[in-house]
């Protein structure tokens, strides 16, 4: 099999896997193949193919690494959809704890109050102010936006 057939078959390889995890690394990396297959067929050594295709692999890596570093929400807003939307409070399952279960979407969900001057009764409607798992995190006012 040619030289430089391999290196697209990886490259292709890589860059399908890239679908199924959505970050980014395994398509560089698969650019990285895809350059290596070039230089493999313009006839280059192995050596410079590696070294080439590993290069443009690293930068980037490092370049995918800074963009998620800029680009990644903080935890108090990785929920903008649910955030703010209303919540009826059903019961409490740990009053002293602040845990409730509240009615969202049709579903009970368990749900953390944060402010514990917050008392509200049970039928009371909360707000969702974030979420820490499958907990909501939710108050009696609505949340600044």
């Amino acid at each position: 099999m040619e030289q430089w057939l391999v290196w697209v078959i990886v490259g292709f390889v890589l860059v399908i896997a890239e679908v199924v995890t959505g970050t980014f690394y395994l398509l560089v990396i698969g650019l990285g193949a895809f350059a290596g297959a070039v230089l493999a067929w313009l006839g280059a050594n192995e050596l410079v193919q590696a070294a080439i295709g590993g290069a443009v692999a690293i930068a980037g890596a490092v370049f995918v690494h800074h963009w998620h570093g800029r680009n990644r929400a903080d935890g108090k807003d990785s929920n903008l959809l649910d955030r703010g939307q209303p919540v009826v409070l059903e019961g409490w399952t740990n009053e002293s704890a602040r845990i409730a279960r509240v009615k969202y979407r049709g579903a009970l969900w368990d749900a953390k109050l944060v402010r514990p001057e917050d008392n509200p009764p049970p039928g009371s409607t909360l707000y969702i102010e974030g979420q820490d798992g499958n907990t909501l995190m939710v108050g009696s006012a609505p949340p600044a936006r």
